[in-house]
């Protein structure tokens, strides 16, 4: 059995109050936002227990599926660089980013270079291929696609593009042929109508065809703030696709509180046993408790 966690959106708080001269761009919205609204219902606390809850589970290899920062400020990439160090080291954490961690346009080198050991696959790629990257952990292929774009003011939409849509259909099928159960991660929702407009993946069927075509074992995503098993095509059987809450999340907006996901990945005869554990914080607060437990059916080979 190997156990993969997955968490998403932490957002994480306690950045220093930028300078007015950041904020000369779409950043001062998404500032607003946080002194209004967000900064209340995403919390340290809340992330500190669910990290701790996580030490605890032991998992074999973590997921993080974008959304660390919030208005891709300096000093938010230098916090979140330290708290990946909290989560685990780069070959036991994978990584993608999220809209808001390309919520303007920087120079790799300004920003998610910081986390560039957590983002980088098995085998290093030129910098115009970083993505999709490739980690094989135990029986799984760990495959990690950007769909964080800098985007118009009032626009939190997602874009993967053709070169990475290309380069996916070619690893895929590879992947099989190994024998590993392939793992997609992706920050938005790729199935239809999940979310609104101004915030979905523009280049969603793009990556159905794809995954329709050459398959996959499972796809994980964030940006939602919300637990859900939805299924795609593919060539032979249906792939499901698990979104979670935000790591940090108080319950808000009929959105539920922070938690995470656990995904127990066993071999059965010439396919796979998927074991689901879905915990959370209860709604009043206190520790973390399984809020679900289900197993879906071995998939042929």
């Amino acid at each position: 059995m190997f156990t993969l966690a997955h968490l998403s959106d932490p957002h994480l708080s306690g950045w220093p109050l930028p300078a007015p001269n950041a904020l000369l761009s779409k950043r001062v919205l998404g500032f607003l936002s946080w002194q209004l609204r967000r900064r209340f219902v995403h919390r340290q606390d809340v992330l500190d227990r669910v990290a701790a809850d996580l030490a605890q589970s032991h998992p074999d290899h973590v997921a993080i599926t974008g959304d660390i920062t919030n208005i891709s400020l300096p000093r938010e990439f230098e916090n979140a660089a330290a708290w990946l160090q909290r989560i685990g080291p780069p070959d036991r954490v994978s990584v993608i980013p999220g809209n808001h961690d390309r919520y303007i346009e920087l120079p790799w080198s300004k920003h998610l270079a910081l986390w560039d050991a957590y983002m980088t696959g098995d085998v290093r790629a030129g910098d115009t291929e970083r993505f999709p990257y490739l980690r094989r952990r135990g029986p799984l292929a760990l495959i990690g696609l950007s769909s964080a774009e800098p985007m118009p003011y009032n626009s939190a939409a997602g874009h993967v593009g053709g070169e990475q849509l290309a380069r996916l259909a070619a690893m895929l099928p590879a992947l099989e042929a190994e024998g590993l159960f392939r793992v997609v991660l992706i920050h938005h929702p790729p199935q239809a109508r999940a979310t609104h407009d101004r915030k979905a993946l523009l280049d969603a069927a793009a990556f159905r065809d794809v995954l329709a075509q050459k398959g996959a074992e499972l796809v994980l995503h964030g940006h939602t703030h919300r637990a859900h098993l939805d299924h795609l095509a593919g060539p032979r059987r249906r792939i499901p696709v698990l979104g979670v809450p935000s790591a940090s999340a108080m319950p808000h907006g009929g959105k539920p509180a922070g938690g995470y996901h656990l995904y127990r990945v066993t071999r059965a005869g010439s396919g796979w046993d998927l074991e689901i554990e879905t915990r959370a914080l209860p709604q009043k607060g206190g520790s973390l408790e399984t809020t679900g437990r289900f197993r879906l059916a071995s998939q042929p080979a």
